[in-house]
């Protein structure tokens, strides 16, 4: 049995889908948690070491994956007394090992590191052999670290920054550091710290351009100044990104300090990914993994995908139609709704370069062509529409139908300026013209059923 403290997170949640063993999930709603067949879950506050030590009876390995940066300041105090309520639980349940991921980082450290790197210690300090994984910057979207860097380098084509964009970081893609983490599980890896990275060394400016170049985007200019500090920096990322400003402003403290491998681990036996091409996954992952979760998608922004979604009454006589209209789409701007409204919009596009054209296939499957769109998830109640044509960023459009619900959802993943730009400004008439479209397809069924 392995348990995750800290499941519900950022990498606790990668790390169980990685998993092919049965998995106590931790933390402390389980609402928050995971789900999957190898996993259980358990509500339980790291604090609270009896209630810990009877969730870790039985578990050979535990990942402790807690942080409380989140919660502001103070956090150093809060993370020293839960390592150390969590490490007196595990010697008391009998585990076997903790697996801990913290930070890189030599000299003087910043407080956010210089905890992360305590936590360790304090871990290893009740006799529990620790597998401790340091590493800096996680490519893969949802990691904070990467999302400031995507709102940064989409949102500015010109930065004045400080210059802590000179200061050296060794990045590692998700994927690599999942496959870290479980391989930390097995017996061969020792105990101690296992510093681990990426083959490339870069700057923060370097990886702003690389992430750049990758994206499409053109080369970023940026402007170094003498007297940006820290906290006016916070300032600044705060107003240009939507990245949770407790959490941000720890991070750039932290950027003044060289976070690269040292002395680099050999007990893995992992073959580092590039950086362009883990940030490359991380962009095709996400866009491909956006219409299977589409209709879960709350309103808003998340990963850098905005997302809107509407909910009409369905009449449950007019269901089957509803269903069969789902695939006599294509072909003409009336299947939409407001047809006028989707034929400015194409000619606004046209100012940007684009060439929407109508298309409708012989018969609508997985893969096919519709209009602009390709045809990403499709079912008897459903279907999913993606577009990389669009001058502002990918987009999606999905219909489904839910006992007497419609759903539509409309999503974009913004590209540069100009996408993020375009959504902020459509907002207020997409909150309009997505009802008025979601009411024409139920008004369509209807016709539909009545003519059947």
């Amino acid at each position: 049995m392995i348990a995750v403290a800290g499941a519900g997170g950022y990498v606790g949640r990668k790390l169980i889908t990685a998993l092919d063993r049965p998995v106590l999930a931790m933390g402390r709603r389980v609402e928050a948690l995971p789900d999957g067949e190898h996993v259980r879950k358990v509500a339980v506050d790291v604090n609270d070491t009896a209630a810990l030590t009877e969730a870790l009876s039985g578990v050979d390995t535990a990942y402790y994956l807690v942080h409380g940066m989140a919660a502001g300041a103070g956090f150093a105090d809060r993370d020293r007394d839960a390592a150390a309520s969590f490490a007196r639980a595990a010697k008391d349940a009998g585990v076997g090992r903790i697996v801990y991921l913290g930070g890189l980082g030599q000299g003087r450290l910043s407080r956010h590191l210089a905890s992360r790197q305590e936590v360790g210690r304090v871990l290893a300090g009740n006799g529990v052999p620790v597998v401790e994984l340091r590493a800096a910057v996680i490519i893969g979207a949802g990691s904070i670290s990467f999302e400031m860097l995507r709102y940064l380098t989409e949102r500015l084509p010109l930065m004045i920054c400080p210059r802590w964009v000179d200061t050296r970081v060794q990045p590692i893609g998700e994927a690599d550091l999942v496959r870290h983490l479980v391989r930390a599980a097995d017996a061969d890896v020792p105990a101690g710290v296992h510093e681990v990275g990426g083959p490339d060394v870069l700057t923060y400016q370097e990886l702003m351009q690389l992430y750049a170049s990758v994206r499409g985007l053109p080369r970023r200019r940026i402007v170094r100044v003498p007297l940006l500090t820290p906290g006016l920096s916070a300032h600044w990322v705060n107003a240009v990104t939507p990245v949770d400003r407790a959490v941000s402003r720890s991070l750039i403290d932290s950027l003044t300090t060289d976070v690269v491998v040292t002395e680099p681990s050999t007990a893995f036996g992992i073959d580092p990914t590039p950086a362009a091409d883990a940030i490359r996954s991380t962009l095709d992952d996400q866009r491909d993994g956006v219409a299977a979760a589409a209709f879960d998608f709350t309103n808003g922004l998340r990963d850098g995908v905005f997302t809107l979604t509407t909910k009409v009454d369905l009449p449950p006589s007019d269901t089957p139609a509803a269903r069969l209209d789902l695939r006599r789409c294509g072909g003409s701007l009336r299947w939409y709704g407001w047809a006028w409204a989707w034929w400015l919009r194409i000619v606004l596009g046209r100012l940007f370069g684009e060439r929407l054209t109508l298309h409708r296939p012989e018969r609508v499957t997985l893969g096919s062509t519709v209009d602009w769109w390709t045809v990403e998830e499709f079912g008897n109640r459903y279907i999913v529409l993606r577009t990389e044509k669009w001058f502002c960023g990918e987009a999606w459009l999905g219909y489904r139908i839910s006992g007497t619900t419609l759903q539509q959802v409309g999503a974009l993943r913004a590209k540069g300026l100009l996408g993020w730009v375009y959504w902020r400004a459509v907002y207020p008439i997409h909150l309009v013209v997505f009802r008025v479209m979601a009411r024409k397809q139920v008004t369509r069924a209807h016709a539909l059923a009545q003519s059947q």
